[in-house]
């Protein structure tokens, strides 16, 4: 499963996938780990595609932002659908992500 990203200024773009549930999430924790280890401090998960989001997808996000912490990075989220935006509220983990409404917004954030 390819697991697509842009690079915008300094900025890397991760396009979260429609479904991201447990068989999505070892590709897209396997990408953003390679992009973490490359190097990569500013990662943008671009949601506008998502359509449903499970507990293993939070789960990679999670320990996502924790590693882009140590390394003094940072992990904004965008464009996250309300029905969606419902699970991370229900989770508590709006209080946990930078939830940003637009692709731009989220650039916006990380610069």
């Amino acid at each position: 499963m390819e697991v697509e990203t842009k690079t915008v200024g300094d900025v890397t773009v991760l396009l979260i996938m429609k479904r991201f549930d447990a068989y999505t999430a070892n590709a897209v924790e396997a990408k953003i780990n390679e992009l973490i280890n490359g190097g990569v401090s500013k990662l943008l998960c671009d949601f506008s595609q998502t359509e449903y989001l499970a507990s293993a997808g939070l789960r990679v996000l999670l320990s996502a932002v924790r590693n882009l912490q140590k390394k003094s990075g940072k992990l904004v989220l965008c464009s996250v659908k309300p029905y969606v935006l419902e699970v991370f509220e229900i989770s508590g983990m709006n209080k946990i992500f930078k939830i940003t409404s637009s692709l731009e917004a989220g650039l916006e954030e990380l610069n």
